[in-house]
């Protein structure tokens, strides 16, 4: 099968606990967007934004990686080509799961970023207004989050994995955020096959070339062992 890159979303992480941004209860249901995921929002209330993030930096501590995780970490260890996974998830369960070749393009809950300097560390389990940072001393810590409006992380590093994939799946994204849901048509243009593997269509389901509906703990590990039985 060659080079594979696989964009995964909140639906990979549900089946361990993690909520995901459309979920009916918990943190985000609390939360209006504007007010926990933007610039603007951190910039008029930063103690609601730090302590959103630290809900949900403590959420996924707690959580566990599923079979989904194991079973792509399982296809980079064991797959003769090359295998990228792409969250936009948070939280660290794909690192947990036995994950190595991974970008997290909306950033992770268990780093830091200065606002000032750039200069990235390991976040607490509970940051506060105000923390310096370690390398400028500037009081100007901030979760380490890609938020709304903001350009996500190693994008030409994605395009490139892309321009070379023989197949690129998606497990568990709506296709509603871009432009991580722009992925499939450019891996259809550089002439991928694509898969969509989720609970139901996404919103560019229609662009995948097949689709592999249920839970990621079922469909996933299944999926993995097809790839590797044909070598």
């Amino acid at each position: 099968m060659g080079n594979i890159v696989i964009l995964t979303g909140a639906g990979i992480s549900a089946e361990s606990g993690i909520e995901t941004f459309r979920a009916e209860t918990g943190l985000w249901a609390q939360h209006r967007v504007e007010d926990v995921a933007t610039p603007e929002g951190f910039a008029r209330d930063p103690q609601l934004v730090v302590t959103f993030y630290n809900g949900r930096r403590a959420q996924a501590a707690d959580a566990q990686p599923n079979a989904a995780h194991k079973a792509l970490a399982r296809l980079e260890a064991e797959h003769q080509g090359e295998v990228l996974v792409v969250t936009q998830n948070v939280d660290d369960l794909h690192e947990r799961g036995g994950s190595r070749n991974l970008i997290h393009m909306h950033g992770a809950l268990n780093s830091a970023l200065c606002g000032q300097c750039d200069n990235r560390w390991e976040a607490p389990m509970q940051m506060h207004v105000g923390q310096t940072c370690p390398a400028c001393t500037a009081p100007a810590a901030r979760p380490d989050i890609v938020w709304f409006g903001e350009m996500p992380y190693q994008m030409e590093r994605i395009f490139e994995a892309i321009s070379r994939a023989d197949l690129f799946v998606a497990i568990g994204t709506s296709g509603n955020v871009y432009p991580a849901a722009g992925f499939v048509a450019e891996a259809a243009r550089a002439g991928a096959a694509t898969l969509e593997i989720n609970l139901e269509p996404s919103a560019v389901g229609s662009q995948f070339d097949d689709a592999l509906l249920g839970p990621a703990t079922q469909t996933v590990p299944a999926w993995v062992n097809d790839i590797l039985k044909r070598g």
